[in-house]
């Protein structure tokens, strides 16, 4: 399966590179960074990091500091002054490449021999911007899995989950799109707690591995207790790439969502009309349902695949 993952790192973030290099059938093509949980800058620096403390030879493109239309938002009071406090990398000489995210991402696309998935977990800037330079690169994607938006309420705005809030324009161009879209949002994202259990459950795996994910969650987890006053961080992006390793894991129904690039007190939102009430053309595949302890069992078996 070829796939490009574009971005923020962020905790969560983190983990989904993790699952992506514990399972041989992805083909990585590259790994696109975005502004979102922290800066541009801050984002590609943990890209690079994780990558290569977990010893994966995926290629890190910087992308989009800024928004298509909207001013830049960042995420610091989450993920911290660095994006991914708690943990401490070694140094090391990984470097990203010199061609950006957007150029990267249509060019991968354009060239590849088999259609690509794009996987995006944080703010669809760099995604969006593509799409804009060249909308023929929809005929070379398989589908576009994405960590944002909510049928019910936001988590940044009552309307707006934090990813699309960023930049719902862009959200708005690839919803647009045509391409098959899966929409993994708030609604399952939120069911999967790092409560205390499951940190002690992965702290004894006992690898390098288990020690980043222990030492990461714990920061996110007093930062979240802190903000939102939650006993465990709900760990959102890496359930894109689990739904891609265990298609079982997560429910989806198939509707129509409009993003809300308009009003100002539900910018962001995204509307997806589970009931059909404005029969409107179906567009995308909204995630309602995940299985939880399924979601964890792949969390575990992918730390443990790491020496």
């Amino acid at each position: 399966m070829n796939v490009i993952l574009d971005c923020d790192p962020g905790h969560d973030d983190a983990i989904a590179i993790l699952l992506l290099g514990s399972k041989p059938y992805f083909n990585v093509l590259g790994v696109t960074t975005v502004s979102g949980n922290q800066t541009i800058e801050k984002t590609t620096l943990n890209a690079l990091n994780v990558i290569d403390f977990l010893g994966l030879d995926f290629k890190v493109y910087e992308g989009s500091s800024d928004p298509i239309k909207r001013e830049r938002v960042n995420c610091g009071e989450i993920h911290g002054e660095s994006g991914l406090d708690g943990f401490t990398f070694p140094k090391h000489n990984k470097k990203k490449e010199a061609k950006d995210a957007v150029s990267f991402i249509v060019d991968a696309i354009n060239s590849s021999k088999e259609k690509v998935v794009m996987i995006t977990t944080g703010p669809m800037t760099n995604l969006g911007k593509a799409f804009l330079r060249d909308p023929n690169i929809k005929n070379n994607i398989e589908k576009i899995v994405l960590m944002g938006g909510s049928i019910g309420a936001g988590n940044v705005t009552p309307a707006a989950e934090f990813n699309i809030n960023c930049d719902a324009e862009a959200a708005d161009i690839c919803f647009k799109s045509g391409v098959p879209i899966y929409m993994v949002g708030l609604d399952v994202t939120r069911q999967v707690l790092v409560l205390p259990e499951v940190i002690e459950r992965m702290r004894k795996i006992g690898n390098k591995t288990s020690d980043m994910f222990v030492k990461l969650m714990e920061t996110f987890n007093y930062n979240q207790k802190k903000v939102f006053n939650l006993d465990g961080g709900p760990l959102h992006d890496p359930v894109t790439v689990a739904s891609l390793i265990n298609p079982e894991l997560v429910h989806f129904e198939y509707v129509n969502t409009e993003i809300d690039t308009a009003s100002s007190s539900s910018y962001g939102r995204t509307n997806c009309d589970l009931p059909g009430y404005l029969k409107k053309k179906k567009n995308s595949y909204v995630a309602t349902k995940i299985n939880v302890p399924l979601f964890w069992d792949i969390i575990e078996e992918a730390i443990a695949s790491y020496n």
